[in-house]
């Protein structure tokens, strides 16, 4: 028999699969995270809660393992790759700080912490833009809406710009009268205009 690597792939080309691996992921990653916030939130506690670190920088393991073998739908992969490396950082950088705890207690783990809140938020900034809607992309309007009998949106302003320029010059010359049928007549076309 010949060996052949082993990669752990979740057959996720469909959205709808990816939402329900990732809505997993963070079912499984909540806790981890809240603790994880917790502790850098109070030095007191994170020196006391010290050897819960290991376990912890584990489950953050485990999610950028299982991130890593989620095969993104068209149009996430630079989210998802964020994501990637944002749980990362957040276990590399939990490492470091048990590592300070464990040679220099508290103070040497002090410094570091506040770089340890940034990358947590990383993880769940993320998460957001994971989850964020995208907007549907905006058909050609030019030609259609011309097309439709709808004015065209260079008309309109065309027609703002040119209607702003009397303004001005007749505020200028003191014809306040002129002022005020420009004024009228742009508000009759923006009523008679709009669909």
């Amino acid at each position: 028999m010949i060996a052949t690597p082993m990669r752990q792939t979740l057959g996720s080309e469909a959205p709808r699969t990816y939402a329900v691996a990732m809505a997993g992921l963070w079912i499984d990653l909540r806790s981890t995270l809240a603790r994880l916030d917790g502790l850098a939130g109070d030095l007191d506690y994170l020196c006391d809660e010290r050897e819960t670190l290991p376990a912890l920088q584990y489950d953050l393991h485990r999610a950028s393992e299982l991130v890593a073998g989620l095969e993104p739908p068209n149009g996430s992969e630079l989210v998802h790759e964020e994501l990637s490396e944002a749980l990362t950082e957040a276990r590399e950088t939990t490492a470091d700080i048990a590592e300070a705890l464990d040679h220099g207690g508290v103070d040497a783990a002090a410094p570091l912490v506040w770089e340890w809140r940034g990358v947590l938020f990383r993880v769940r900034l993320a998460r957001i833009r994971l989850e964020r809607p995208r907007p549907a992309e905006a058909p050609a309007t030019s030609g259609a809406a011309a097309a439709a009998g709808q004015p065209v949106p260079f008309f309109a302003a065309g027609a703002v710009a040119v209607g702003s320029a009397l303004v001005l010059f007749a505020a200028l010359l003191g014809l306040w009268l002129l002022v005020a049928l420009v004024l009228a007549g742009t508000g009759a076309a923006a009523v008679l205009l709009r669909p």
